[in-house]
């Protein structure tokens, strides 16, 4: 049937891409066979799903399936295959441009005989390429990662994830796709790579944000403190007199930028906390302080009060 493929991911045929991904994602997550083990009913689903979102996740092929030139499985259609003939111009309708004055040149093209006559097909092929969506952590983009995924044909592959990977990014798996016609090349596998949001660390390009709790008495005595990184837990100086909003560099503790680059670095802003209960001790101590030593912390916004 001709909405077949958007009845598997549970779209309308007029589905925006980003709702075609989000259906396919959660249908993904729910039938995947590493969810699912020794379900033979949901890895057929899955199957499915997978086959659907490579059509409808390419412009063009879904181009193609909608205008019934290719089915659901990706094939040629024959309706689409025979539409263009019947609608050439001329005399005979089964006259196309594209190279074959009737079906007769045309299938002496097709079926080369290994003899005289012709009576043997000699067809060769390329595979179909295949697409696959995959989610990764934060730090398995920036450290790199091998990961166990379930291609579209049930067949389980393990894939390297190349450090400094970003979201969105395209992994080619090349002879990874559908087999070829006539021992033509297997086709290519393409799995997008999403990246998980992290708790507490950020990217943007090549440098990882991380917003620091430190301790008033860290703050204005200064210390050392361990960091936690993309590769591990560091040990880092918290100068003297630091307040709420400074930041501090770690030198290449960042995302590694390839091909002899350097790896960015990993930012750090201090978060001066309070105790979750200041005692009597310390509120003592702030409040006749704050008598002997009065200062405005806001000055600088001085004649911004009223500003609308």
């Amino acid at each position: 049937m001709e909405d077949e493929l958007y009845g598997v991911l549970g779209v309308a045929k007029s589905a925006a891409s980003d709702e075609i991904r989000k259906a396919y994602r959660a249908l993904a997550k729910k039938y995947h066979p590493d969810l699912n083990p020794g379900d033979s009913e949901a890895e057929e689903t899955f199957k499915k799903i997978q086959t659907a979102y490579g059509i409808l996740s390419n412009e063009e092929k879904r181009r193609r399936y909608d205008a019934g030139e290719i089915d659901a499985q990706g094939n040629e259609s024959q309706r689409g295959y025979y539409r263009e003939y019947a609608s050439a111009d001329g005399a005979n309708p089964y006259h196309s441009s594209a190279g074959f004055d009737d079906f007769s040149d045309m299938f002496s093209d097709l079926f080369r005989a290994g003899g005289q006559g012709g009576n043997r097909a000699n067809i060769r092929m390329r595979g179909g390429d295949v697409r696959y969506s995959m989610e990764i952590s934060l730090l398995e983009a920036v450290n790199g990662a091998k990961k166990r995924v379930t291609m579209p044909d049930g067949k389980s592959l393990d894939i390297t994830v190349p450090p400094g990977q970003r979201d969105g990014q395209m992994l080619r798996l090349r002879g990874q796709g559908m087999p070829g016609l006539g021992g033509g090349d297997a086709g290519d596998a393409y799995v997008e790579v999403r990246v998980a949001p992290h708790k507490i660390f950020h990217r943007r390009g090549n440098n990882i944000h991380l917003d620091l709790p430190i301790a008033l008495n860290e703050a204005l005595l200064g210390a050392k403190v361990r960091v936690p990184t993309a590769g591990g837990a560091v040990t880092m100086t918290i100068p003297v007199g630091s307040n709420s909003g400074d930041t501090l560099r770690l030198k290449g503790k960042g995302v590694a930028a390839g091909k002899g680059r350097a790896a960015g670095d990993q930012i750090v802003t201090l978060r001066v906390v309070l105790p979750e209960n200041p005692d009597e001790e310390l509120t003592s101590f702030v409040e006749g302080w704050a008598k002997d030593h009065p200062y405005d912390p806001r000055a600088a916004m001085e004649g911004y009060e009223d500003a609308q």
